[in-house]
């Protein structure tokens, strides 16, 4: 596992390394003494599996409130997808920035994300699945969510009109969360 800190603090890519032969591949996807080492070792409470069955779904960009905000290890495992984080941490120097990644089947590549992000995805092929940990329990109560096309973060998504649930169509735009929350 390589990992390598992105622009924004606290954001890491992790490369896996398979080892292939003839009959496929084996791959270590998570090693706690490595993130130790790096400060990032969290307890995993809970694994979620998100499945998009066509092309240009965008999902987010979401996030948990006070007290459950959670940290993510994201890797997707069949498909190819636009990750995307907006920093949202009130006292962060990148605070309402954003950064993107292309996780694949085939790069095999996981995303670290802090606590104190909105994460959204834009499915670059059909049939995409994704394995999210978390170190905090999801409660409804706590789910929030900024538009996915806020002019004022200015995302690049590589889609113009994706498929969207009703959900994420009447999320607030970011200056309404800001002015709702202060950040988290």
């Amino acid at each position: 596992m390589i990992l390598t800190q992105k622009r924004l603090e606290g954001l890491y890519e992790i490369e896996l390394k398979p080892i292939e032969d003839n009959r496929g591949f084996f791959m270590r996807t998570y090693d706690s003494s490595i993130l130790i080492k790096m400060g990032l070792n969290r307890e995993w409470v809970q694994e979620n599996h998100s499945s998009s069955m066509q092309k240009n779904t965008v999902r987010g960009l979401h996030f948990q409130l006070a007290p459950h905000i959670d940290a993510k290890l994201i890797r997707c495992i069949r498909g190819e997808i636009f990750d995307v984080v907006v920093d949202i941490r009130k006292d962060s120097p990148t605070f309402g920035q954003w950064e993107s990644i292309i996780l694949s089947e085939k790069n095999k590549k996981e995303l670290f994300i802090p606590r104190g992000f909105a994460h959204g995805f834009c499915t670059l092929t059909d049939n995409c699945d994704i394995i999210y940990k978390h170190d905090n329990y999801y409660n409804r109560d706590c789910d929030a969510g900024i538009l996915w096309k806020d002019s004022s973060l200015a995302i690049e998504w590589p889609v113009k009109n994706p498929i969207l649930s009703e959900r994420d169509l009447k999320l607030p735009e970011f200056n309404e969360f800001v002015q709702m929350y202060n950040g988290l």
